[in-house]
């Protein structure tokens, strides 16, 4: 199934501000839009999505089900629900978006209400978020990896999560990138700025470049219009041993999304 390589991350946008950023990014050029139910802002979403005027299909849209809602009672509801907001009659792809704090809800009972969910064609895709390789092995164990369409994690140069990507890989398991700018971080960062002067472009450019080389998808956000097309239009560059050097020498295992009851993660 094809999902842009490239697309608008929504969290922490809420009401009018996250309506526009979507819109906005339609109009330019967007086709992959980012969202959850804890983000409060699927209604936006889909109002953005119904009045850009573009073919659903055109447009891959993401969400993700939250801690409170991964229980066989409440997941399939909860993702009708969210459909409603979304103003669709299916998602692309659906997430788990954390591990069930202190496995409350067995994973198993999750990931079965989830691949039902598919079965009944709520969402073409499934997926989970935030799990590291332990829980990812359970996940396979109980639907197996071809069922299991990417597992979305923070990436970015400062927490590299070259394991997990590893192991994603050998289990042919996308990686979805969020944070890959690491809130801004990333765009003052002095080894970024001087990669970036070597080949014309900017640090955010260099950052964004860097994980598609390895074959990551990425979910950025802004609300500012010339941001967002930055980061959509971002160059393809191939980086010298001594430039991917000195990018990994940037990782310090700085977490930016780590509540209490993150599950815990590869060292």
């Amino acid at each position: 199934m094809h999902i842009p390589v490239l697309g608008l991350g929504t969290f922490r946008l809420k009401d009018e501000v996250a309506f526009n950023s979507v819109k906005m990014g339609l109009e330019i050029g967007y086709r992959h839009i980012d969202t959850a139910q804890i983000y409060e802002n699927e209604s936006e979403v889909g109002a953005a999505v119904k009045e850009s005027n573009i073919p659903r299909e055109e447009i891959f849209i993401t969400t993700k089900i939250w801690t409170e809602n991964l229980s066989a009672a409440k997941l399939i509801p909860s993702l009708k629900e969210s459909l409603k907001k979304l103003q669709t009659d299916y998602v692309d792809l659906t997430l788990i978006h954390w591990p069930s704090p202190n496995q409350a809800v067995p994973l198993e009972e999750s990931l079965l209400a989830l691949k039902e969910a598919k079965d009944l064609g709520l969402t073409k895709e499934i997926g989970v978020s935030n799990f590291p390789i332990a829980e990812l092995k359970k996940a396979i164990e109980i639907l197996g990896s071809e069922e299991i369409f990417t597992n979305q994690v923070e990436v970015h140069p400062y927490l590299q999560n070259k394991k997990l990507i590893d192991f994603c890989n050998t289990e042919d398991i996308m990686v979805t990138a969020y944070m890959p700018l690491a809130y801004g971080k990333v765009v003052k960062d002095e080894t970024l700025i001087k990669i970036g002067e070597k080949h014309g472009i900017s640090a955010a450019d260099v950052a964004l470049a860097w994980l598609h080389e390895q074959d990551l998808i990425i979910i950025p956000s802004s609300t500012k219009r010339v941001n967002l097309e930055n980061n959509l239009n971002f160059p393809e560059i191939s980086f010298s041993k001594k430039e991917l050097s000195m990018i990994a020498g940037l990782d310090d295992g700085s977490r930016i999304a780590n509540p209490p009851f993150a599950p815990t993660w590869d060292k």
